[in-house]
């Protein structure tokens, strides 16, 4: 049998979700026209997947050297503007290389 907290908590965490999703419906209806929160709202997206991404990349591999090593790699080629996957597959190489480096090290 389910429990009555269980009930409350799901019933919390669908609320907390729908209304995250709801207010900027209801509260945006009309089309935004400052141009400081217009740029603020347009980085937003860079923001989270960068604060997602960068610290899971330091714990997928073995050890943080390697990880470093192809977060080096990563940030070199993407910025002499290498396609997504150039840089992915770049990276992953580098790491590859360098665990092998430090397996027999």
């Amino acid at each position: 049998m389910i429990s009555m907290r269980f009930l409350i908590c799901l019933a919390v965490m669908a609320s907390v979700t729908y209304l995250l999703r709801m207010l900027p419906i209801v509260v945006l209806r009309q089309k935004i026209k400052n141009r400081f929160l217009l740029s603020f709202l347009h980085y937003i997206p860079v923001a989270v997947l960068s604060v997602m991404v960068v610290p899971a990349v330091f714990y997928a591999s073995d050890s943080i050297v390697s990880a470093a090593a192809g977060f080096a790699v990563a940030l070199v080629l993407s910025f002499f503007e290498k396609s997504l996957i150039q840089v992915a597959c770049a990276a992953c190489a580098a790491v590859f290389v360098v665990e092998i480096i430090m397996k027999y090290l």
